[in-house]
């Protein structure tokens, strides 16, 4: 079942077009219905991502992390409830709001409708983050739409989303910022971090696209896709043998 899931996610194919050397695409379906609705993928996923920090020499628990959003564009399936336009990258679909350890790896993911701020959606994130992970204490974060105040209620009890992460979760929020003397492509201190974190995704196939019909959907492929970098990275630090 793990495998078959998995060479879905990978390949981006549908579920009825598995191959015959899984089980019946139904069985396969269901059996990723039911880790998803008992929240056993983000379980699984944390596993490996403790044994991964491990194997390279690291605590379980980081300290650090970056945080970011990407904005794709969303199959036909996906409801109008759940769907919006980006109007800064012009995309009609669904944000992803990750944030990352140092190494890359995934802490908390919240998938939103496109046209959700980045605040709106790091507020709920962070403090997910901050209640599972209790030693973070660092978390980088992009310039522009973190940097000024919240418009809405949660704005004006907390202020910006700096303050509120200080304040509320005991967490240090950085700014990463471009220089204005800059020109062309540049590659920012920590930020390419979380930038090849959504690389990863979109080689995923089956996350080029946003195709699934429900946001509990959604999360789930996410933790899919990046299980499947880290049994990589296990299997290719496993001590040979003789």
């Amino acid at each position: 079942m793990l495998d078959a899931v998995r060479y879905l996610v990978g390949s981006g194919i549908k579920w009825r077009a598995l191959p015959g050397d899984f089980p019946p695409w139904g069985r396969v379906y269901a059996f990723f219905l039911r880790w998803r609705a008992q929240v056993l993928v983000g379980g699984f996923h944390d596993r490996l991502r403790d044994r991964v920090r491990q194997r390279a020499g690291r605590d379980a628990q980081p300290t650090a992390g970056v945080t970011d959003s990407q904005s794709v564009k969303a199959d036909a399936v996906a409801g109008a409830d759940s769907r919006g336009f980006d109007g800064g990258k012009l995309v009609n679909g669904r944000k992803r709001q990750g944030v990352v350890d140092t190494p890359g790896l995934l802490l908390g993911v919240r998938v939103t409708a496109a046209d959700v701020g980045d605040r709106s959606a790091a507020h709920v994130l962070l403090a997910q983050v901050a209640d599972v992970h209790h030693r973070p204490a660092l978390v980088w974060a992009d310039g522009r739409p973190h940097r000024q105040p919240d418009s809405g209620p949660t704005g004006s009890r907390t202020g910006s989303l700096i303050e509120y992460c200080l304040t509320a979760l005991c967490l240090v929020l950085p700014i990463v910022k471009r220089s204005d003397d800059s020109r062309g492509c540049v590659v920012l201190p920590t930020w390419w971090i979380v930038e090849r974190f959504f690389a990863h995704l979109m080689r995923t196939r089956r996350l080029a696209r946003d195709f699934e019909r429900h946001i509990t959907s959604a999360e789930a492929m996410l933790y899919w896709s990046v299980i499947l970098l880290m049994t990589r990275r296990l299997a290719r630090s496993r001590p040979q043998r003789g």
